[in-house]
């Protein structure tokens, strides 16, 4: 499914018109998102959480020379289904 298919899922689910369902769907991903962002953590229950994993920065090597390059540090989102979806993909 992409996002076009859940735009079109959401519209038939709650009746609403594709442009609404639209706004709906990208509403949801830009506030967990922004949330993201700020380094809040998303918890839709039954479904599941959205988190940030801080990533350090190290030293590694290039591939192709063997030279030394330094990694930046990063975050990472991750997702962690609930019980609910878990349960849900194994009947």
């Amino acid at each position: 499914m992409n996002k076009q298919h859940l735009i079109n899922a959401v519209a038939d689910a709650a009746g609403l018109a594709k442009a609404d369902a639209a706004r709906a769907v990208e509403a949801v991903i830009d506030g967990i998102s922004t949330s993201l962002e700020r380094g809040e953590e998303v918890r839709l229950v039954g479904f599941g959480t959205f988190s940030l994993s801080k990533r350090k920065g190290s030293t590694g090597r290039n591939p192709r020379t063997g030279a030394p390059m330094e990694i930046k540090a990063s975050a990472q989102p991750k997702f962690r289904a609930g019980k609910a979806l878990k349960d849900a993909c194994n009947p």
